[in-house]
């Protein structure tokens, strides 16, 4: 993919290159059309890893919504809106059991919090001064882990201008992906174990780990990561409750602290 602001230093640099070079026009390559960028994030989409993962999970998902007697319909609708498998098990669960619409909005809503630093941080990421509040609509909704951490891994090195154009087909691709494991599963579910449909809804939240892991560069990540990852099976084991959020909060704000007291002790 071109990179405008290479293109741009080039021309700078031959024009001070001296006089013999002044006569020479810059050369304008053309730009990226939107349609171009958007399918750069959809064929990044369809060539990541977290692609199969998100099939393998929706493959759980369309499974354990057939078993609870919901259609194909309501399984499609719910991906495109809910848009994190998570929050989908808890929604059929919820419903499958007998709790009220309100009852299982309310529980979805909370298992969303979590995902409100992710938008923020990719918003702040992807937006230009000028970008208007409704751009940001599509790629707010589309943030989910999967999108989250290949955006950070890949959006970086695009021009801001085509950010927010690359994370809508990034976030599209993914979600075609869901929807067609999840039809998968639907029309598997009699064939498919228990067991098996309770693995592949594993597959997300191990990825997720795996990434992360390889994505820690600085002290402060990696003692997140590490705090994380002791403190949440201790607050389960206690049954503490919003266990998640709390491990999050505890294990953030110490590894944050530490590297602070890191930096002013040099």
């Amino acid at each position: 993919m071109p990179q405008p602001h290479c293109l741009a230093s080039g021309a700078v640099e031959s024009r001070a290159a001296g006089p013999a070079m002044s006569s020479i026009p810059p050369i304008d390559l053309p730009q990226p059309s939107p349609a171009a960028i958007f399918f750069a994030g959809w064929r990044a989409a369809w060539t990541s890893v977290f692609g199969l993962v998100l099939i393998g999970t929706y493959v759980g998902v369309g499974a354990l919504a057939h078993e609870y007697g919901f259609g194909v319909g309501w399984v499609l609708l719910s991906t495109s809106l809910v848009w994190a498998a998570p929050a989908q098990v808890i929604l059929l669960s919820a419903l499958g059991a007998g709790a009220t619409p309100f009852e299982a909005a309310l529980a979805v809503g909370l298992s969303g919090v979590r995902l409100l630093p992710m938008v923020v941080t990719l918003l702040a990421l992807i937006k230009r001064p000028d970008t208007k509040p409704r751009e940001l609509i599509l790629p707010a909704h589309l943030t989910a882990v999967s999108m989250w951490v290949e955006a950070l891994r890949l959006v970086p090195t695009l021009p801001r201008a085509q950010r927010i154009t690359f994370c809508n087909g990034l976030g599209i691709g993914f979600m075609v992906a869901a929807q067609g494991g999840g039809l998968m599963g639907f029309y598997l579910a009699a064939s498919l174990p228990a067991l098996l449909t309770a693995g592949l809804l594993f597959l997300t939240p191990m990825s997720f780990l795996v990434s992360t892991a390889r994505n820690a560069r600085l002290l402060v990540d990696r003692l997140a990561l590490a705090l994380g990852l002791m403190l949440g099976p201790l607050l389960a084991y206690g049954q503490v409750g919003l266990d998640v959020m709390w491990t999050g909060i505890i294990g953030g704000t110490c590894a944050y602290g530490i590297h602070r007291l890191r930096g002013a002790l040099r």
